[in-house]
């Protein structure tokens, strides 16, 4: 029986920056090995569909490496989040607190999804990926993935930039489904979050469609942090629509709707995929009893007052803080991290034993 591993990651905006820090500790443990050969699946929605495309994209220029490292995830969150989720001139007089419109354009995104990631396709992904989004069109959820054929074709970046135009963030993505007739051409997309931003359950299912019945499943799921602030009763028992849109509020439906989701996935998963009685409190609960019997390994924490637990803060001072805390879930979650990798390892050692006889 062999054994498949399958990345989840969640979506969060700017807080991407804590998955892609945890990918940089796993990724020390791999001895080189890189991500998309470690894992045979990686999912992710919103902020998670950017690393998981950075991951099993292929390099433009390249052959055979993947268009990033975790390392240059962390780097684009960490160093240009700020270029991302930066208001046009003003954009705060014009548009206050984002009302009349999207609060972000695309251009700067959109130019660095497009230098990293290149016009490739998810057909020709280095491993199986999959991306959901919400096609507010013909009102249905969208998995875009190189599993399925009619799905496999749009372009990496395109499928990033879907997953990730967050209603009242960014404006929904209108991308092109190559070669498609005409009136299924393109495709008008937003935020996968709005109904998978824990995507582990649409992976268990991809992994599950395919010839794997007879393998194990090992996931190793990765958060973004819970949110910190409770919507006071108070206030919120006189919201209407736009109190529980406003951006001054930081968008609290669709705070509330993603983390209920998130939260919900995770408990589900872990009931399904771990043994009776596997406690999970943000974080899957590894001891030394339980850790060879695991087959799902959630990583989170809900944030401190010391991070802004918004989408799009991204200062100086909530990036330190969000990297300070991505440190601290690693070092937390070391024996979490440290079975995943002997595990792979093991798995590779196993398959080159194999092919050598």
């Amino acid at each position: 029986m062999a054994t498949r591993f399958i990345l989840s990651i969640d979506g969060g905006g700017i807080r991407g920056i804590i998955p892609a820090a945890i990918l940089v500790e796993l990724a020390k443990r791999l001895d080189g090995l890189p991500l998309h050969r470690a894992f045979d699946l990686i999912a992710g929605t919103s902020t998670g569909g950017i690393i998981a495309a950075g991951l099993t994209c292929p390099h433009p220029s390249k052959a055979g490496e993947a268009a990033c490292t975790p390392s240059d995830l962390l780097k684009l969150y960490a160093n240009e989040g700020g270029e991302i989720f930066r208001k046009p001139p003003l954009g705060d007089i014009i548009n206050p607190y984002g009302l009349s419109g999207p609060s972000y354009e695309t251009v700067a995104l959109e130019a660095k999804l497009k230098e990293r990631l290149g016009t490739a396709t998810l057909d020709k992904g280095l491993s199986t990926v999959l991306i959901p989004a919400y096609d507010i069109r013909n009102r249905t959820a969208l998995f875009m993935s190189n599993a399925d054929k009619k799905n496999s074709n749009f372009r990496y970046w395109e499928a990033a930039r879907a997953t990730s135009a967050a209603p009242t963030y960014f404006p929904p993505a209108l991308i092109e489904r190559i070669g498609a007739k005409k009136d299924d051409r393109f495709v008008p997309l937003i935020d996968g979050g709005v109904f998978a931003n824990d995507p582990i359950l649409a992976a268990y299912v991809e992994a599950r469609k395919k010839p794997w019945q007879d393998d194990r499943l090992v996931f190793l799921s990765l958060g973004t942090g819970q949110q910190n602030r409770p919507v006071a009763y108070q206030e919120a028992k006189g919201w209407g629509a736009v109190g529980w849109m406003h951006p001054a509020h930081d968008t609290p439906l669709i705070s509330i709707l993603m983390q209920g989701q998130a939260s919900t996935a995770s408990y589900q998963a872990n009931s399904l995929l771990n043994p009776v009685g596997t406690e999970i409190d943000y974080s899957t609960v590894v001891t030394d009893a339980n850790v060879r019997s695991l087959d799902y390994f959630r990583l989170d924490r809900q944030l401190t007052q010391k991070e802004n637990d918004a989408l799009d803060d991204a200062s100086p001072d909530n990036i330190k803080a969000l990297m300070a805390i991505a440190t601290s879930l690693a070092k937390d979650n070391a024996k979490a991290l440290d079975e995943v990798a002997r595990r792979i390892l093991e798995e590779q050692a196993s398959d080159q034993k194999s092919d050598a006889a």
